[in-house]
């Protein structure tokens, strides 16, 4: 049984800017990734609540930093998804400051799930997100979505070859396969994240 009941989730705010955030207490895990790697669904899939995040066949929508609460100490934060070609530039920039700025100052944030299209992985924005969590030595761990599109073997070969190139990272980052289609990978991602509040928590 994990330290967290992740069906109890509820929505708590959106913030904009860094200073709509909510007070920096507790402990928080952050959800990031390209427009496209499926991070809404992946949030409402490991939370067990259908529509908790909002999903779109257009990528780019989610504009706010959301706020899950999960108890009066644990939440669960979607930021803005990044890499999308048809937002404007005044957009994309805002989004790189608000996303920067809480990764760097965010004291309650103990660590980011990124996640990838396991068919397109380790974009340059990935691996910016992953140097950003680096130089606040915050644990990372990489989601690779949608791995239900591949063969299982084939996924496989991509998780090994992922493996072999953040080599350099094993202290910080992790990786597993994901699919919130079929629901592979959602025991995994929760005992991570209970790892991440229970050293917290026994600190």
């Amino acid at each position: 049984m994990g330290i967290i009941n992740y069906n109890h989730i509820e929505f708590l705010k959106s913030a904009h800017t860094i200073n709509q955030l909510p007070p920096d207490t507790g402990l928080e895990v952050a959800f990031a990734g390209r427009s496209n790697s499926g991070k809404s669904s992946a949030l409402n899939a490991i939370a067990g609540v259908h529509r908790l995040a909002r999903t779109s066949k257009t990528p780019g929508r989610t504009q706010l930093i959301n706020f899950f609460q999960l108890d009066q100490r644990h939440r669960l934060v979607d930021l803005p998804g990044y890499g999308y070609a048809k937002v404007p530039d005044t957009i994309k920039l805002h989004w790189e400051k608000v996303l920067s700025d809480y990764i760097m100052q965010r004291e309650s944030l103990k660590g980011i799930i990124l996640l990838m299209d396991i068919r397109h992985p380790l974009k340059p924005l990935d691996w910016q997100m992953i140097e950003w969590t680096g130089s606040q030595n915050l644990p990372i761990h990489i989601l690779l979505t949608k791995a239900d599109k591949l063969k299982k073997a084939a996924a496989q070969t991509v998780l090994v070859k992922l493996i072999k190139e953040l080599s350099g990272y094993e202290e910080l980052v992790s990786l597993q396969l994901f699919s919130a289609f079929n629901g592979q990978g959602i025991e995994q991602v929760h005992q991570k994240i209970d790892e991440w509040f229970e050293i917290e928590k026994n600190s």
